[in-house]
């Protein structure tokens, strides 16, 4: 098999790598809005967070008064966990009496995957589908919280593009 010369920069002169990138061509307006958006377009806001300190009492009150599937546990606005539907079906469900006065960053979870504000709509959507996740905290550039993705503001994203 013959090899091929390659063209472009002699050896020892630098050639950009980008220099022969053809950015990828968008079929529709939603596509360009997954690639080119930030998640802000997806309105992360309001969202709920309480301190780790807060009992799964006073937080499972907090969810049902506000009909949310989430709360993050924040501390000077810095993430810590999230606590989220499932976590009240798989960890407290059974025990719930012995459970209730429990702090809640005993049985958050710890380090939950998250986005940037400026990240796009279509990272948060991947994320989510590939870790199965219902709900993604939006981080801001000093990693401080400013929002949540979930499946309803994903909805209300998407129902624009369709008729």
């Amino acid at each position: 098999m013959a090899r091929r010369k390659r063209r472009g920069a002699e050896p020892g002169e630098y050639e950009d790598p980008l220099s022969k990138y053809d950015p990828p061509s968008l079929e529709d307006a939603l596509e360009a809005s997954l690639r080119e958006d930030t998640v802000r377009s997806l309105h992360t806001t309001p969202f709920a967070a309480v301190t780790p300190q807060t009992t799964v009492q006073e937080v499972l009150s907090l969810m049902s008064e506000r009909a949310i599937g989430c709360v993050m546990i924040t501390e000077n606005d810095q993430l810590l966990g999230i606590f989220s539907e499932r976590d009240v079906l798989m960890k407290i469900a059974d025990n719930y009496v012995h459970m209730k006065n429990l702090s809640i960053d005993q049985i958050m979870t710890r380090h939950p995957v998250s986005v940037y504000e400026t990240d796009t709509p279509a990272k948060a959507m991947n994320l989510m589908a590939v870790g199965s996740f219902r709900h993604i905290p939006v981080l801001d550039v000093d990693e401080k919280v400013v929002g949540i993705v979930g499946p309803t503001r994903i909805t209300a994203y998407l129902r624009k593009y369709f008729s």
